[in-house]
């Protein structure tokens, strides 16, 4: 069967585009049959690969980084359902390969594609938020403050971008007043931020769910309350330990469920695998389909 393409060239600031021909020969060295479709902006991606799906390719190959990787996600849902998303390969083009290095996946183009070539899959969670589909991270709060924040700083890329803005981010400090209710519990009270993970790692650096297992059914949230910037600044190199000690701090949840309902008295910018929703939110329902994508990795079935 023919496999579907869907690069985002805009990856890693257009360095998607300028690696491209060496995905491409990684590809067609491992024997593997494909057609492409390039995202021209943002959020195009869903619809390629909607349409991809329904045309009755497969897999659908997102070559590009963890937001690319989302927006296939979600389109392989919409075409198919929840019951069976369909099959998803990898070719890492962007700037963190979040879920790729969460996954133990190649970052290395030619091994990328050998895995593709090889057709053994393991069977991944997806996560809802709300109507989206995310199988790495999504978050309320500071997370994706500061992610609004790195969209700002032209001036960097890569890792000391995501640094940056974290840092400015902390200093403002921003607080919202929530409820958050689970599967056995509830918190009621303020709220730095929450950060829900299908895998540990998020923006290249912050092991946010260090405990998040994307094979086990669940959802895994860190909620962190801190009244100080200097308090949550403390977290912070914590946070980029893949021992995850940060959740034993003060102030610091962590919860493992398969359901959460998250209400704020003011809005939140929020994120799904590193993509900004449109607008802001006041209130946020996650849920999980336990196994319900074919992920093209070592050590599955063919």
């Amino acid at each position: 069967m023919t496999a579907k393409v869907v690069l985002n060239p805009y990856s890693n600031r257009w360095n998607a585009k300028r690696r491209w021909p060496e995905a491409e020969a990684a590809l067609k060295a491992a024997g593997v049959d494909f057609s492409l479709a390039v995202s021209d902006y943002h959020g195009q991606a869903v619809e390629l690969a909607r349409q991809a799906a329904l045309e009755g390719f497969s897999p659908i190959i997102a070559a590009g980084g963890d937001g690319t990787i989302g927006e296939v996600v979600n389109g392989l849902a919409l075409a198919n359902g929840e019951e069976k998303v369909g099959r998803l390969g990898i070719m890492p083009l962007g700037t963190a390969n979040d879920l790729v290095c969460n996954l133990g996946l190649p970052r290395d183009l030619p091994e990328a594609a050998k895995v593709i070539a090889a057709g053994s899959v393991q069977m991944l969670d997806v996560c809802k938020a709300g109507e989206k589909y995310f199988v790495n991270n999504s978050a309320l709060g500071l997370e994706p403050y500061v992610s609004t924040i790195q969209q700002e700083i032209k001036w960097l890329k890569g890792i000391p971008r995501y640094l940056a803005a974290a840092l400015k981010g902390i200093f403002a400090n921003p607080k919202w007043e929530a409820r958050v209710e689970w599967d056995d519990g509830y918190y009621e009270g303020p709220l730095t931020l929450i950060s829900v993970g299908n895998a540990p790692r998020t923006g290249g650096l912050f092991f946010m769910a260090p405990h998040a297992d994307p094979f086990d059914g669940k959802l895994t949230a860190v909620m962190v309350n801190k009244k100080t910037a200097l308090g949550t600044l403390l977290l912070l190199p914590k946070a980029m330990s893949p021992k995850g000690t940060y959740i034993y701090a003060e102030g610091v949840q962590q919860i493992h469920t398969t359901r959460i309902r998250v209400r704020l008295k003011r809005l939140s910018p929020a994120h799904s695998d590193g993509e900004l929703f449109p607008q802001e939110v006041d209130s946020l329902d996650y849920s999980i389909l336990p196994g319900r994508l074919e992920l093209l990795m070592p050590g599955g079935q063919v």
